[in-house]
């Protein structure tokens, strides 16, 4: 496992397991996060991610990306 913002961009991935607050986990889960869902980067810029979650596109910061395991 590794924290999302270290996978390759443009390679879907499978969320293995949501860190954080429950506060955290409950927004990531909103945003349509969730484990066994897929995920993939489609660029990064200072750490920063926009990921492609169930046909949409997601910004999240790199202190959110590292909270999802994939």
């Amino acid at each position: 496992m590794m924290p999302l913002n270290f996978a390759d961009i443009g390679q879907s991935q499978i969320i293995r397991k949501i860190g954080g607050t429950a506060e955290v986990k409950k927004h990531l889960e909103n945003l349509g996060f969730n484990v066994g869902g897929e995920v993939s980067i489609v660029s990064t810029l200072a750490g920063n991610v926009i990921v492609k979650v169930k046909e949409s596109r997601v910004a999240l910061s790199d202190g959110l990306a590292r909270k999802i395991m994939v």
